[in-house]
């Protein structure tokens, strides 16, 4: 999904979003900014995180919405979410993957405050991207809550689009070595397993079992893929021919 096949809403929801929170720049000048943003996430080095997730995460707030003090601000901050991505290998995928998020915290900082926007709800909303670091949200904070829970969704998809997910996420860091890129993933979704709730918004508890489910069956089977790709190397090490192991993790 790129800039011209965009769907149409997306504009004008940046537009609401942006009025909604009190910006009193012309419609104009903020259909200018949603379009930079679009452009942004249509980057053609972004494979998961781009124009799909995007609305994806905006779909998914809305889902919540009834749950939020400010859903305006909630939404603007989905949009800025991932708005400055890299995913060469100098961005530990295993870290915080390719999203930047004070970079973009900073983005919505200058053209929020560019668009009229008030002060206090420019800083909420780069509080609520910073957040997405860790992914953590304070459960009494139900705005951040929403905002985690809207950008976890995808690990509670069916398992077609999960695989699918997969794949993509795969092809995002496709520079990377197989090696280097299981162990990462591996890494994180252990850090994700230790997590007492991976959804804290009363209605992202429904996610909770199959999102579960997927990161229970992508970690077996990662974990076994490790396996397979170390006795690999253990074998070339003693001058025999290693196997070939699989080309991709999803």
């Amino acid at each position: 999904m790129g800039v011209t096949d965009a769907p149409q809403w997306l504009t004008s929801a940046f537009v609401r979003s942006c009025k909604g929170a009190g910006a009193t720049a012309e419609p104009a000048q903020i259909e200018a900014v949603a379009q930079d943003l679009i452009e942004r996430w249509s980057q053609p080095q972004r494979h998961f995180h781009n124009l799909r997730h995007l609305t994806d995460v905006l779909m998914r707030v809305d889902e919540l919405a009834e749950e939020t003090h400010e859903p305006e601000l909630v939404r603007l901050a989905a949009w800025y979410h991932g708005t400055v991505f890299d995913s060469a290998e100098r961005a530990s995928y295993a870290g915080r993957g390719g999203e930047d998020e004070r970079a973009s915290a900073a983005l919505a900082r200058a053209q929020l405050t560019e668009l009229g926007v008030p002060h206090d709800a420019v800083e909420r909303v780069a509080e609520l991207v910073t957040a997405l670091v860790r992914h953590t949200a304070n459960p009494e904070d139900f705005d951040c809550a929403v905002l985690c829970d809207a950008d976890l969704a995808m690990l509670a998809a069916e398992p077609q689009r999960y695989r699918a997910y997969l794949e993509d996420v795969r092809a995002e860091y496709a520079h990377l070595p197989i090696e280097s890129f299981v162990r990462a993933r591996i890494k994180i979704l252990r850090k994700l397993s230790e997590r007492p709730r991976l959804f804290l918004s009363p209605l992202g508890a429904a996610w909770e079992e199959p999102a579960r489910q997927n990161t229970a069956a992508e970690l077996h089977r990662l974990e076994k893929e490790l396996r397979r790709i170390e006795s690999a190397e253990d074998a070339g090490s003693d001058g025999t021919t290693p196997s070939t192991p699989a080309g991709s993790p999803a």
